[in-house]
């Protein structure tokens, strides 16, 4: 019993490249969901200030 030899994972310190790698990755991916938000966005308000420049909408209230 005493020359049983079990095989353990070793603990080895956190993988710097590894690591700034999957940041980058995360921060690219959270950055371009920024984007496409703010586009969105700002599509939104173009459409918005055409259609009022149409005279399609109004902001002012209409009386009844």
């Amino acid at each position: 019993m005493a020359g049983h030899k079990v095989a353990h994972a070793t603990l080895k310190g956190p993988s710097v490249v590894k690591e700034l790698i999957i940041g980058m990755a995360l921060g690219l991916a959270a950055g371009g969901l920024w984007k496409m938000h703010h586009w969105n966005e700002q599509r939104k308000t173009r459409a918005f200030y055409d259609l009022l420049e149409r005279g399609e909408i109004s902001v002012v209230a209409a009386e009844e």
